[in-house]
């Protein structure tokens, strides 16, 4: 996989939006080209898989709603590490349904973000800047010869590779869910309120519901298997990562 984090340094972010509504998709690109971005325009799910696995590109703005290929296979399809094997490629939805049930079935295939619509073009922008910069601090991680390894129990993560590990075999991750099991097997016994979390892997700048923290946490716990009970529920408060060997005590 090429080294993104240099060419985010040097040059501009390539964008994909997948949207099939013209006059949205002109609206989004008209904003991210004036913001400085570069983009690449999908008007269906299967052009998208084209796209992706043809250029370089380092956040994808899918629609929900696409004819034929849904945004939910979409977005599974790239999590399968299908594409590139690039599993941690930030995924913002873009959609109109806005209710509750739309946003978890969002988020659960995998997305780092969702955006409804109608939608400010200046929080579409941050949210843009906010997944590509932190999946950028991964890859700057990943180049660093020192630090960034957590090891509890039979859980080892390693930062500078954004890579998970479970008794030797890997796990894959979106960057979201990646960054909050860092967060708490960072400090295990720690108690991590649901805002604590949202500040940590998202930033201040996020209208995003303690119910979105839940479904990634979910997302994890399904992952890891017999280790995602080690993620424990504090009841009023949030999370916590409690080892196995505390919790046999």
């Amino acid at each position: 996989m090429k080294n993104k984090t240099d060419k985010r340094q040097m040059g501009k972010i390539n964008v994909l939006v997948v949207e099939d509504e013209a006059d949205i998709q002109q609206l989004v690109s008209y904003n991210l080209i004036r913001a400085g971005f570069h983009v690449t325009c999908a008007d269906s799910g299967e052009e998208a898989i084209q796209l992706l696995r043809a250029k370089d590109i380092d956040c994808v703005l899918l629609d929900l709603m696409l004819p034929g290929m849904s945004g939910v296979e979409v977005c599974a399809t790239i999590r399968k590490a299908e594409l590139n094997s690039d599993t941690s490629l930030p995924i913002i939805m873009l959609t109109a349904k806005g209710e509750e049930e739309d946003v978890v079935a969002g988020l659960e295939c995998g997305a780092d973000d969702y955006i409804t619509k109608p939608f400010s073009p200046k929080v579409l922008v941050a949210r843009i800047k906010a997944v590509v910069k932190r999946m950028a601090s991964s890859q700057l991680d990943a180049n660093r010869p020192w630090g960034g390894v957590i090891a509890v129990d039979g859980l080892e993560i390693d930062s500078r590779r954004h890579e998970v590990s479970l008794d030797g075999v890997e796990v894959l991750l979106t960057t979201t869910e990646f960054s909050i099991l860092v967060l708490l097997a960072g400090k295990p016994g720690w108690v991590f309120s649901r805002q604590q979390i949202i500040d940590s892997v998202r930033g201040y700048d996020f209208l995003i519901t303690p119910r979105a923290v839940d479904v990634q946490i979910f997302g994890l716990r399904r992952k890891m298997g017999v280790y995602g009970m080690c993620i424990e529920t504090v009841r009023g408060i949030g999370y916590r990562y409690k080892s196995a060997a505390e919790k046999q005590q």
